[in-house]
């Protein structure tokens, strides 16, 4: 049996895929545990019995960044405000986490700064886990400033954190990045290396669902799910709104499911076209949606195309126009703009999502490759490689 800490921000898109990987370790017999700035989320969608190393940090909530601020500015200031603090913060309860748990091997998330860097000052071996796919390509060749920007951060971070020797970028393990997509997916400029393996998404059950109204659902009708995710309820107004007005233009031909968390459009609402509540079982929901639209956040759009659905993508800010232009160059989906688009606009685009033969011929290409790549299932023994001391092998 081996031991595995899993250290994460306090951000449920990045726990999910942790927890889909944890359970299957638990499964093989292995013991994990964690450290988050937030216990109660982990152990929300990770079990109630989950063991949490408790850290200090920031856990964010709505508007812990401007509405407005987009590109390198919104990047910028999501370094400064959040990621930064955050790692300086845990970085006590991760050590006290390693010493007192004693994991053969840290998994540290991407966004997790404190894990990797704490694992390297304490000599255990460690892995990345990767829960976006626009750190694959080389987006930053075309911001080199920012690219210098944000190595001075990390320099400076491993200077009041992590060993000041060490070379490791605490955002891809030397010894194992697992990325929870596929090069199907990134697209033909996916970093190749040794060390880093498409896992595909780490899909697992999640609690709820009980509550939602299945009997509502008309399967004469075409089915979409409009979500922009748990992070951008406070911009998610007139977005929303459009949606609304799209769907109720084709009341005919399809019904929607719009989660609206912040309540931005009133009280939960179900009529004949539009059921409204604050959430939805989203991966019971994907196996009878026809169609999703979303912000192109990374888990959204790996469980819609995990199930063969295609996508109508409004990206905001973030890694979301990465996510987004890896949407459309493999044909999975439509673009819009999330500030700008109207009903008109939207409804062409579903229109286009759901009944362009070609989108879903797409998305169910990408379903075969998320497939085949082994999810959590691979996750989990590149794991125990690094665990027992054995590198992984060479990509085939």
């Amino acid at each position: 049996m081996s031991r595995f800490l899993f250290v994460v921000p306090p951000l449920v898109g990045h726990i999910n895929p942790a927890a889909g990987v944890a359970a299957e370790l638990a499964a093989r017999g292995h013991e994990s545990a964690w450290a988050c700035a937030d216990p109660t989320l982990v152990r929300r969608l990770a079990g109630s019995a989950a063991v949490v190393f408790p850290c200090a940090g920031p856990v964010p909530r709505d508007g812990v960044r401007p509405p407005d601020l987009r590109g390198p500015e919104a990047m910028k200031f999501l370094w400064q405000h959040f990621l930064v603090p955050l790692a300086e913060d845990m970085a006590l309860g991760v050590r006290d986490a390693v010493e007192e748990f004693g994991p053969d091997a840290v998994v540290a998330d991407q966004q997790a700064l404190a894990g990797g860097l704490v694992a390297e000052r304490l000599g255990v071996p460690w892995a990345t886990s990767a829960t976006t796919s626009a750190e694959f390509t080389d987006v930053l060749a075309r911001m080199p400033k920012i690219a210098v920007w944000l190595d001075d951060q990390l320099h400076g971070l491993r200077a009041r954190i992590g060993d000041p020797a060490g070379t490791a970028d605490p955002r891809f393990s030397p010894h194992l990045v697992l990325v929870f997509t596929t090069p199907e997916f990134v697209g033909p400029d996916a970093r190749q290396e040794p060390r880093i393996r498409y896992v595909g998404p780490s899909i697992t059950e999640r609690p709820g669902g009980s509550d939602f109204p299945w009997d509502w659902l008309d399967t004469s009708r075409s089915t979409v799910l409009v979500t922009l995710g748990t992070a951008n309820t406070d911009i998610g107004a007139r977005f929303l709104s459009e949606c609304l007005a799209a769907v109720r233009e084709r009341t005919d031909r399809l019904q929607a499911v719009i989660t609206d968390p912040g309540c931005v459009l009133g009280p939960p609402l179900q009529d004949k076209s539009v059921l409204v509540l604050p959430s939805v079982p989203q991966l019971q929901l994907l196996e009878r949606a026809d169609a999703v639209v979303c912000h192109a956040g990374h888990n959204t759009v790996c469980e819609s195309l995990w199930h063969g659905v295609p996508l109508v993508v409004a990206p905001i800010r973030d890694d979301q126009p990465v996510v987004a232009g890896q949407v459309t160059d493999a044909g999975a989906g439509v673009r819009v703009r999330f500030g700008r688009v109207t009903a008109g606009r939207l409804g062409a685009a579903l229109d286009a999502a759901l009944y362009e033969p070609t989108h879903r011929v797409a998305a169910d290409r990408i379903r075969t490759a998320f497939r085949a790549a082994g999810g959590s299932a691979a996750a989990a023994t590149h794991l125990e490689r690094l665990a027992r001391g054995a590198l992984p092998p060479e990509n085939q």
